[in-house]
């Protein structure tokens, strides 16, 4: 999955480079960029990061003509943290704009995209975004996820590094990160099992963020999550697919 993800980026990857030798350089952006890091740790542990995402490769259209203003209305409204949304396009039908819309909640936003490439992480600076996900095992090593942290960094955007084994968070500790997301779904059979968090758990440091995320769907979920340790849990499909999805995003965080 993650090679045909990777595949998928390269065309925008190629615009982004030529916009840049034509001296098109992407400026920070000047507006208010709420930080992630107080914003989960002032909810935390077991903080909800509720997510916009019309679309996904295993479950395909998760919600026709999903309005993006009135998911990020909804999300404020019953306690979520932080947003996170969905910018790609082939496999999820995001986009860009959705971080521009979606900012006017006043939540932080993650950015959740395949980023390979230091101009992917000075477009998402352009943006409202507050925090960018990096995903350890699409990258070459921890030379280059250590590039991209930093670059991330410097405007002030939160590097969050995604994980699905030891393997990946061994590169993240090695690249300097400190908020980890462990991803609960196999990439071969796209299944979810909350034991990969379980698992990993035990091996987070002192100072650093976790997020678990994809497979969470309960309250339960999350206060056995908050429980291990966990300082947030994201959410997506659940709240998607909820007839109501401030209802289902208030019982996740207790707030009803």
């Amino acid at each position: 999955m993650l090679d045909k993800f990777r595949e998928a980026k390269q065309e925008e990857i190629a615009e982004l480079r030529q916009k840049f030798a034509e001296g098109m350089i992407p400026g920070v952006y000047r507006g208010e960029r709420p930080s992630f890091t107080d914003a989960i740790r002032a909810k935390g542990p077991g903080a909800v990061i509720a997510e916009f995402k019309p679309a996904s490769p295993s479950r395909g259209v998760l919600r026709e003509f999903a309005n993006p203003l009135d998911f990020a209305q909804d999300y404020a409204d019953n306690g979520a943290a932080a947003i996170s949304v969905l910018t790609e396009a082939a496999f999820f039908k995001g986009t860009p704009d959705y971080l521009f819309m979606m900012s006017q909640a006043g939540l932080p936003l993650l950015r959740k995209d395949f980023i390979l490439d230091p101009l992917q992480v000075a477009m998402t600076a352009s943006s409202p975004a507050s925090a960018v996900l990096l995903i350890a095992r699409m990258l070459s090593g921890a030379a280059e996820l250590a590039q991209l942290i930093e670059i991330a960094r410097m405007p002030g955007l939160a590097p969050v590094v995604e994980i699905f084994d030891e393997t990946d968070l061994e590169t993240a500790h090695q690249a300097g990160a400190d908020i980890i997301q462990v991803n609960n779904r196999d990439l071969d059979t796209l299944q979810t099992t909350l034991d990969v968090s379980r698992r990993l758990i035990s091996r987070k440091r002192d100072g650093e963020l976790w997020i678990s995320a994809s497979g969470v769907s309960e309250r339960a979920h999350v206060e056995e999550l908050a429980g291990l340790g966990f300082d947030a849990v994201l959410v997506g499909t659940c709240l998607m697919e909820a007839e109501d999805p401030g209802a289902k995003l208030a019982e996740l965080t207790g707030a009803q």
